[in-house]
């Protein structure tokens, strides 16, 4: 299918029209989809595979779970095609409704986020955690330079940069979670440490101004993260010209129950998706290595990525 008679036909399907409105803000669950659509899964899958035969759109799984998402290799004229097809509908009561229950959606997603690490807050690093291993940090631990300032991007209650503290000029923690930034700045207090501050934050919109840090860590982050490209863009905004991104996280894995167990939103990455990620974010000497392996099933691995950021 590669003509626009029958792009045209395509896009005449209200409920196709309807799904590919919301993929283009956002890629979704088929559950989400049901959810917002107010639809039988089975008229939904069915719905999706034809856009995906059209290849208007592609899909991946998380365990059990398969999202949707636009192609983001659509033709420019397919793309306008579907752009003016979409805010030809924008005013229905139908396309109003679905904007309405998409953000019920997102925030159903930020919730329950949040819920798990306000829940696990003040314990994270007395119970077990997937790829929270003493090895893994003392890799990236072992790349520190003193005298900078530092943004522990996704930093929970901060154990990483509760050692970083002690020989940078600055620490900035951020985090999502209320609960976790309450517990971390306690520590804080009570370990004296007042060059350590945290912020409540989204790694995928930081507060902290562009080009402000030399260290920008994500360590276990990035795997929590809606848009992992936006989490690894806004850490290479926020760091200064020749600053340095390090990020820690698990291999790609199939265990199913880490996204009930641990609130992940992915199942690890691909060494070449980290790679793909810093690189098209505009990081250089960008290089991705394996740093360890638990020992004990389901034998998570993890990833060290890092990249330079350039200019003067």
């Amino acid at each position: 299918m590669n003509t626009s008679w029958d792009y045209l036909k395509i896009l005449s399907d209200p409920t196709r029209l309807r799904l590919l409105a919301l993929l283009l803000k956002e890629e979704l669950s088929v559950a989400e989809l049901q959810e917002i659509l107010g639809m039988a899964q089975s008229r939904i899958s069915s719905q999706l595979a034809l856009l995906r035969q059209a290849g208007f759109v592609h899909d991946r799984r998380e365990g059990k779970k398969a999202f949707y998402s636009l192609r983001t290799t659509l033709a420019p004229k397919q793309l306008a095609l579907l752009r003016a097809a979409c805010d030809s509908v924008a005013e229905l009561p139908e396309s109003a409704e679905d904007r309405d229950n998409l953000d019920r959606t997102l925030q159903k997603r930020r919730r329950v986020s949040e819920q798990y690490f306000n829940l696990i807050a003040g314990r994270l690093g007395k119970g077990y955690c997937p790829g929270r291993t003493w090895e893994a940090i003392g890799h990236l631990a072992l790349r520190l330079v003193p005298a900078i300032t530092v943004a522990d991007l996704g930093a929970g209650e901060g154990l990483v940069s509760q050692l970083i503290a002690h020989r940078a000029e600055r620490v900035w923690c951020i985090d999502n979670s209320p609960r976790m930034v309450e517990v971390g700045s306690e520590l804080a207090k009570k370990n004296g440490l007042a060059n350590l501050t945290y912020k409540l934050g989204d790694i995928e919109s930081v507060p902290l101004p562009d080009k402000s840090v030399d260290l920008a860590i994500l360590s276990q982050a990035l795997h929590h993260a809606s848009h992992p490209q936006t989490a690894v863009n806004e850490a290479f905004r926020i760091l200064k010209p020749g600053g340095q991104l390090l990020v820690l996280d698990l291999k790609e894995h199939d265990f199913e129950k880490a996204p009930e167990l641990y609130g992940d939103l992915w199942l690890g990455f691909k060494e070449s998706a980290l790679h793909g990620f810093l690189k098209k974010a505009g990081f250089q000497k960008v290089e991705v290595t394996a740093v360890s392996r638990e020992e004990n099933e389901p034998y998570f691995e993890t990833l060290l990525a890092s990249g330079v950021k350039g200019g003067k």
